[in-house]
């Protein structure tokens, strides 16, 4: 699980969001194991590093620099125990979104550079989580492989098109989070964690690339 992170505009305007605004914290946030840390205190709720370190397979002091690194931009903060030991340190996401807007960094080469870098870890983190759910769906229910969705189509379309299609996408998405969230975690009703991914951009290079 990843952080869903958007562009500044994209997600709903009522959606409790972390902005990066500075070089300096998108390159804290382009590291894979920051970004699943931070996807998994966003879908589990309050975690310890011992915790995390479980699901990652990373020790719990790497975990705990990883964790610092995090709060250190904001991203995450200490939460209240959800257990009698005292001693035990727990950590949560302040926030379900973390949004930067590309469009105004291209002016400047050092966000621009720190942003291109943050990018490329996600789209590599996605494409990394899509193998592992094809290496895995021969063990899955045939239901859940028959449900899933992957594809693509080349659309000729105006900037201000591409824009409203960003915007249909996301209320979609928006419409399914208010369903998911009407889940209990904790209850037996079928529902198991999806992860949903779409992209729509200008194709480089124009017509026939």
């Amino acid at each position: 699980m990843i952080p869903r992170i958007t562009p500044s505009d994209s997600a709903p305007s009522d959606t409790p969001r972390s902005l990066l605004t500075d070089a300096a914290s998108m390159r804290v946030l382009a590291h894979p194991t920051r970004l699943r840390l931070l996807g998994l205190l966003r879908e589990r709720g309050p975690q310890t590093a011992a915790q995390l370190g479980d699901v990652v397979d990373e020790a719990p002091g790497t975990v705990s620099y990883h964790l610092s690194k995090l709060a250190s931009i904001d991203l995450i903060q200490p939460a209240e125990p959800q257990s009698a030991d005292r001693r035990e340190r727990w950590w949560q996401a302040t926030t379900p979104v973390t949004s930067w807007e590309p469009a105004d960094l291209l002016d400047d080469p050092d966000q621009l550079a720190a942003s291109a870098a943050l990018q490329r870890q996600i789209a590599h983190t996605y494409a990394a989580r899509y193998v592992e759910y094809v290496d895995e769906s021969p063990t899955l229910p045939r239901e859940w492989v028959a449900a899933a969705a992957s594809g693509d189509r080349s659309l000729r379309l105006t900037s201000t098109e591409l824009a409203a299609l960003r915007a249909d996408l996301e209320s979609v998405v928006a419409r399914w989070l208010d369903a998911s969230a009407a889940h209990d975690p904790a209850a037996d009703d079928g529902a198991e964690p999806v992860t949903v991914v779409y992209q729509a951009y200008r194709r480089p290079g124009g017509a026939g690339a």
